[in-house]
């Protein structure tokens, strides 16, 4: 065991674990004041879950066997795990750090069905996804065993340092199909459905951006120079791309928004996932921009093609995790990596084990996925009903508010009488009439 490396582990995982509660607060300052909780929750409630799961047989089906396709049942409970290594790691904390991917995966996807999805019912599609789903693509990508580990990463030699595949490319084919089976929220595209909390967004952003030094550098397993390379990629990636989206914001709408310097934070953020264990800083940067571009022209495609996604997880993960994962063919190099990329004279061969990687893990989640979302519809329900998505998804399933209006417009007027103010919406105050 190397103690360096087992410390820089544990810290790894506790930034991964992070990002969870910051992409509640990009998720929850994105959506309007009556469904914040909601919307906190669910990703609060991806920690409970999956955590129960992981242990009882998650990590075992993951991360054990000689299957290419799934694991086995020989770490049940994380039995034998306790005493023995994993490289210079024990293989607790290794299991430790594989669990906060685990959490965060299917968090993402709810962005796709804000102010309209059951607690209960996300709580069952949650526990049946990372089973059915997140479980066998984390064995295909992430479990190395000298070749007789998962077909993606340890079999067809396709590069995905950080789960640009397993985790984004994952998430957004599902976001995708869960979209599509709960349908559009009530008034879209009609009504603008803005943001509350801008700020809110920008904290959970700088959280993300934060936190991910610890899902790509972490992901280097040890304290060594390919965290160092994972480290700075993630930071220039990110960088280029947050710049590149309010770049073609000002030239597309005239001007360059908050939101759009956090989205493209996080689009740059997902890019390099896969890549950055694999690139020079100069083709991050070539990655970041490309993302940056890319996904803030893919977020207008649920309006041309009128699938309801309510907080972009297609436009950014599932299309940023792509952009990753291909351009690994173009910028992968030797310097880095074992194998080059095109532009560095390597052919097209690891550009077609991308593009194997990428398309077998869309199919797989996106099928899977939409069965999923309508086995839940179909028995407990899946989607709240359109009585309870006017007066509030935080009310009728929590039976709670993000803030106090009551007391934040009543008393305090010395002198008269309290103002009365109608903080009813025009959309709620049109249903009681």
């Amino acid at each position: 065991m190397d103690s360096g490396d087992t410390a820089w582990l544990l810290a790894s995982s506790a930034l991964v674990l992070l990002m969870t509660p910051g992409l509640a607060f990009f998720y929850g300052g994105m959506v309007r004041a009556k469904s914040v909780l909601n919307m906190i929750m669910m990703s609060f409630a991806c920690i409970g879950i999956v955590s129960i799961l992981w242990v009882l047989f998650g990590y075992s089906l993951a991360f054990k066997g000689t299957n290419p396709l799934i694991g086995d049942f020989s770490a049940i409970g994380l039995n034998g795990t306790l005493k023995t290594l994993s490289g210079t790691t024990p293989e607790l904390v290794f299991s430790a750090f594989q669990l906060m991917f685990a959490i965060i995966t299917p968090a993402l996807i709810s962005g796709a069905i804000a102010d309209r999805a059951k607690f209960g019912g996300w709580v069952l599609f949650s526990a049946l996804w990372v089973t059915i789903v997140y479980l066998p693509v984390a064995h295909w990508v992430f479990y190395f065993n000298d070749g007789k580990g998962g077909w993606i990463g340890d079999r067809l030699g396709a590069f995905d340092f950080a789960g640009g595949t397993a985790v984004h490319i994952n998430a957004g084919a599902a976001g995708l199909a869960c979209a599509l089976v709960l349908g559009k929220r009530r008034g879209w595209p009609r009504e603008p459905m803005r943001p509350h909390n801008l700020p809110l967004v920008l904290l959970g952003a700088g959280l993300l951006w934060f936190g991910w030094f610890g899902f790509n550098a972490g992901s280097a397993v040890a304290a060594n120079g390919l965290a160092g390379i994972a480290f700075m990629n993630t930071q220039v990636a990110t960088a280029a791309a947050a710049m590149a989206w309010i770049v073609t914001e000002k030239f597309r709408d005239g001007h360059s928004t908050t939101l759009g310097v956090a989205s493209g934070a996080v689009a740059g953020l997902v890019a390099i996932t896969p890549a950055c264990g694999s690139v020079s800083p100069m083709g991050a940067i070539g990655i970041g921009l490309a993302a940056g571009v890319l996904c803030c022209l893919a977020v207008g495609l649920k309006f041309r093609y009128g699938f309801d996604d309510s907080l972009d997880v297609v436009g950014v993960h599932l299309v940023g995790g792509i952009v990753g994962t291909l351009l690994i063919g173009f910028f992968a190099t030797k310097d880095v990596t074992t194998a080059d990329g095109l532009f560095y004279g390597g052919g097209l061969t690891q550009l077609g084990k991308q593009a194997i990687a990428a398309g077998a893990v869309l199919a797989y989640s996106f099928i899977l996925s939409y069965l999923l979302a309508q086995f839940v519809q179909k028995t407990i329900g899946f989607r709240i009903t359109e009585e309870d998505e006017v007066s509030g998804i935080d009310q009728s399933e929590h039976a709670e508010t993000g803030y106090d209006f009551a007391s934040t417009f009543s008393g305090g007027f010395s002198g008269s009488e309290p103002r009365r103010v109608d903080v009813t919406s025009a959309e709620e105050r049109s249903v009681k009439a």
